[in-house]
């Protein structure tokens, strides 16, 4: 079986070129699988892929980011440099300029009112906003007019295609949503769920976490796109059946993050009704240590909270014995083949960034032991389990629904239990997991568990965002309706002045050399993150389907509206 990396052979092998898009909706219908059901589309109340993902149907940036990586425009002009006087001399602002006569979905002007609104929206005191990293430094937003937006940052800022580009930090209608800032943003069901945006799709229905109904935006930019006239996001099941749903029924048309093994990807392809599609970025599938308490015996609001740092993953030695005990290289030929690799690294590429560190590759089982030893941890009755202190080393591990993450669960807890450390399993449904519904007790966000497992990535090129996830203010809690990034209530200052070292640092050299260190601070130094497997993104188109261009730096959906069928 050949993966494909970049275009879809739709066009390339059939020597097909796209039907001009006559006539926007000409094409009639497409069917898109996201197994991983959406909860949400305000990518605003969510850091879930699929929420962001599926939202940017609708929702657009100023900006975005094309297959290599490359800022493209989208609702403006040009991209804003230092050398056509967009960007100053002294990087501390940045000037984007609308392009004229765009129109919501709802046939009102955009103008840079909404642009300042979403700042204000997204940097609420009051408020959760799950992008938060994204504004990082910008001291203020001005709109000298309607089509003009100027954002000032505090200092330097090398990387400004940060803010309102990419599909994680979309523009939001200020009409729509004049009434959900703050706490209220949560409340605004309408808005949330049936945004009005300036993308290919408009929302038509919306049944959360199982199907969106869209059609084709009337007023988009490009009077002939997009070729489809609808298209339904279809969530639920798992990334076998979605694959399966692609590759060998034709049920769908494309299907997103079909996690599959090497001899199912095989056996899939060969029948024939489309192709998988495979490209490395930056998705590491990885563990998060919980460094605060999640035991329920907690009162509620203070459970996996600061108030409380963790009985059993506080010590340094454990986190490490537990990335320690792992054999990556297995995970990676179970679950994913020649599209994974092993890693140890929260940022894997561009190469750039990259920590020339692989000390986590080659497992060492009894050099974990003897780091459990040291800090206490022996096995004093002989039931296999060491405890230490009368506390039990038992950690609750949770995970969503997936069989290849279900598969990663059971190595990894027979790795732990060689060591001593009894595991309890969990599953959560992914649209649940990956939801951000502050109300629920089993989102990745809200962390009730001792560790738990996912993948994510960031838009772009540039990790500065993606690390400023991981500083003191990102933590989520009741009080930000937990909605921050930093999901292991990792808190270090040194972390912190060396992201704002980042954030002012113009020399291309020395911001790899500040990202590479804050990678190994997380993974390295401290354990509080443990990657695991550097995923290639894999997905699956019909052959029916043309325009698809896999896209590892933005949202798989990023050019939805040049997709076409072949006929």
């Amino acid at each position: 079986m050949k993966l494909r990396t970049a275009l879809l052979g739709a066009v390339a092998v059939a020597g097909l070129a796209p039907a001009a898009f006559a006539e926007r909706g000409a094409d009639g219908h497409v069917n898109v699988l996201y197994w991983q059901a959406p909860s949400i589309l305000n990518p605003y109340l969510s850091s879930g892929t699929k929420d962001v993902e599926t939202g940017s149907l609708v929702l657009e940036g100023l900006a975005g980011f094309d297959e290599k990586g490359v800022v493209i425009p989208r609702l403006v002009e040009t991209i804003p440099t230092v050398e056509n006087g967009g960007i100053t001399e002294d990087l501390t602002q940045i000037t984007w300029k609308l392009k004229p006569g765009l129109l919501w979905s709802d046939g009102t002007p955009v103008t840079s009112a909404d642009a300042k609104f979403t700042w204000e929206y997204c940097t609420h005191p009051e408020g959760g906003c799950a992008q938060a990293a994204r504004y990082e430094g910008i001291t203020a937003v001005e709109t000298p007019d309607e089509l003009t937006i100027v954002v000032k940052f505090s200092g330097p800022k090398p990387n400004p295609y940060q803010a309102f580009v990419g599909g994680t930090s979309p523009i939001l209608q200020a009409a729509q949503f004049a009434n959900c800032l703050g706490a209220a943003a949560s409340t605004c069901s309408e808005q949330n769920f049936k945004p009005i945006g300036t993308g290919p799709f408009v929302v038509k229905d919306f049944k959360v976490n199982d199907v969106v109904e869209l059609e084709a935006n009337p007023n988009y930019r490009d009077p002939a796109k997009p070729a489809f006239a609808t298209m339904t996001v279809k969530g639920g099941g798992d990334a076998q059946a979605a694959a399966r749903a692609v590759l060998e029924t034709g049920e769908f048309d494309y299907a997103w993050n079909t996690q599959i093994n090497p001899e199912m990807q095989a056996q899939m392809a060969a029948a024939g009704k489309g192709v998988l599609l495979n490209g490395f970025g930056t998705l590491v599938e990885r563990i998060e240590m919980n460094m605060t308490n999640p035991d329920p015996a907690l009162p509620e609001g203070e459970r996996s909270t600061t108030k409380h740092p963790h009985p059993i993953l506080s010590d340094l030695n454990v986190r490490k014995a537990l990335s320690m005990a792992i054999d990556r290289q297995v995970l990676v030929d179970v679950g994913y083949g020649a599209a994974g690799r092993a890693t140890c690294n929260l940022v894997p590429a561009p190469e750039m960034f990259a920590s020339p560190n692989t000390d986590c590759i080659k497992q060492d089982v009894e050099g974990a032991k003897a780091l459990l030893e040291q800090s206490g941890w022996v096995d004093s009755d002989g039931d296999g389990v060491r405890d230490k202190d009368g506390v039990k080393l038992k950690l609750l591990y949770q995970t969503s629904v997936n069989p290849v993450r279900q598969d990663f669960q059971a190595i990894i807890k027979s790795f732990w239990n060689e060591i001593g450390v009894e595991v309890e399993l969990k599953q959560v449904d992914s649209s649940v997991f990956f939801g951000g519904d502050a109300g629920s007790p089993d989102t990745f966000q809200k962390f009730y568990a001792d560790v738990e497992m996912y993948a994510n990535n960031f838009d772009g090129t540039d990790p500065e965002p993606y690390l400023a996830q991981y500083l003191c203010d990102k933590i989520p809690g009741p009080e930000n309706q937990w909605q921050g990034e930093n999901v292991n209530r990792f808190c270090d200052p040194a972390y912190d002045a060396l992201v704002e070292e980042l954030s002012k640092t113009s020399d291309m050299a020395r911001r790899a050399e500040i990202a590479i260190r804050l990678n190994e601070m997380l993974t390295k130094d401290s354990y509080v993150v443990v990657p695991l497997v550097d995923r290639g993104r894999l997905s699956a188109a019909s052959n029916t389907l043309g325009g698809v261009v896999l896209n590892t730096w933005d949202t798989e959906l990023w050019n939805a509206q040049d997709w076409f069928r072949i006929k």
